[in-house]
């Protein structure tokens, strides 16, 4: 079946037969992804990910914490999930890749603790 990535948190949509006529324009995963929409802190988690990564050996990886406390040193807390969701969309454009114990993982499915790394 098709699949693509939602826009703003990164997880996979499927491909449902409700959506046959208007797949194209599918964009969002769920209601509060099509509410929430992408901010200009998303772009900035994005670009605080490649620069950490530049800044690293090319094996090298990042917490998103790291990119969280670049943005908003004080309330870096607030910005994990969205740390995540920006990982995530890096994944979907092939830029990084989300790993677990060392190894690549699904970025829709990953649970607990999370590195990021450039896509091999």
């Amino acid at each position: 079946m098709d699949e693509k990535a939602c826009a703003v948190c990164g997880r996979r949509i499927t491909w449902r037969k409700a959506w046959a006529r208007d797949w194209e324009q599918v964009r969002y995963c769920s209601a509060g992804c099509r509410r929430r929409g992408l901010t200009a802190s998303d772009g900035d988690l994005e670009a605080a990910i490649r620069d950490l990564l530049a800044a690293r050996a090319r094996t090298a990886t990042i917490c998103p914490s790291e990119a969280a406390r670049r943005v908003d040193p004080e309330g870096w807390r607030g910005l994990m999930e969205p740390a995540r969701m920006a990982a995530r969309r890096l994944v979907a454009q092939g830029e990084v890749e989300i790993v677990q114990g060392g190894r690549a993982v699904d970025p829709s499915t990953a649970k607990g603790p999370i590195r990021i790394r450039r896509a091999r």
